[in-house]
């Protein structure tokens, strides 16, 4: 764990999405591949845990498929999800390990930004009491804006996961001195959210190739990887897929 002030030094925890197991099932309407099968691969594969997210439009992920995991899983459940009553209510009802708000949009392919904290600090704060109360780690997906950061130290958030898929797409255009300005921004961030006593995760759209820098991150507890170990697996298999991330993760820690 982080303590407040303080940088992480131990082993970081490796989360792994498998929300797009359950998008290849969707497209043939057919029970497989199954999303829990991929989660028991995930975890023999040393994945320390499992996350989820269950849409309003449920394109991929499905009620049934969190009951699963809940029951099937030896490892924590982050289930991910926008702030609205009926998940809350659902969340309440799964009690998973940890609950992850995001920003939702029913026209977007993927998660496109953080949630604006700061300017809907009331709601989420009434939102998140319940889901504390239950038991539950609350953790807000943001950005690396100060104002965002504060926001969810102040509303008793026990989490922030950074979003790293505007970094990951500078580095995949190869706009290396906006994706290096990009980096340095979410180094700031996880320092700060540190500082305010907030545990720091992050993810989105990280691989093989960009992980590192944002693995070295010495605040940074736990990455959370989905779609790229999903596409590995077509090609080396999910386990091997997960051990070479951890492999990296590791090697950017020193470990």
């Amino acid at each position: 764990m982080t303590q407040t002030g303080k940088t992480y030094s131990g082993k970081l925890r490796l989360g792994i999405n498998i929300d797009h197991v359950a998008t290849l099932r969707n497209a043939r309407g057919a029970v497989w591949p199954d999303p829990l099968r991929a989660a028991l691969l995930a975890e023999a594969a040393g994945a320390d845990g499992i996350t989820a997210h269950l849409r309003e439009d449920r394109r991929h992920i499905r009620d049934a498929d969190m009951a699963a995991l809940k029951a099937g899983i030896g490892i924590p459940l982050n289930f991910e999800c926008g702030a609205t009553a009926e998940m809350q209510a659902i969340c309440l009802a799964t009690k998973p390990h940890a609950v992850c708000l995001v920003p939702e949009r029913r026209e977007e392919r993927t998660t496109e930004g953080g949630l604006d904290v700061a300017g809907d600090a009331a709601r989420l704060a009434s939102f998140i009491t319940p889901l504390r109360d239950a038991g539950a780690r609350v953790s807000l997906f943001i950005g690396h804006d100060a104002r965002q950061i504060e926001a969810a130290a102040r509303i008793g958030a026990a989490v922030i996961e950074l979003h790293t898929g505007h970094y990951s797409d500078l580095h995949a255009e190869g706009r290396i001195d906006a994706a290096e300005a990009e980096l340095d921004a979410l180094r700031q961030g996880a320092a700060l959210a540190a500082s305010l006593g907030l545990e720091v995760h992050a993810g989105h759209g990280l691989t093989y190739d960009n992980v590192a820098p944002i693995a070295a991150i010495p605040q940074v507890v736990e990455l959370n990887i989905g779609h790229f170990l999903i596409g590995e697996a077509v090609f080396l298999g999910l386990g091997p897929a997960i051990e070479e991330m951890r492999r990296r993760m590791d090697a950017a820690r020193g470990l």
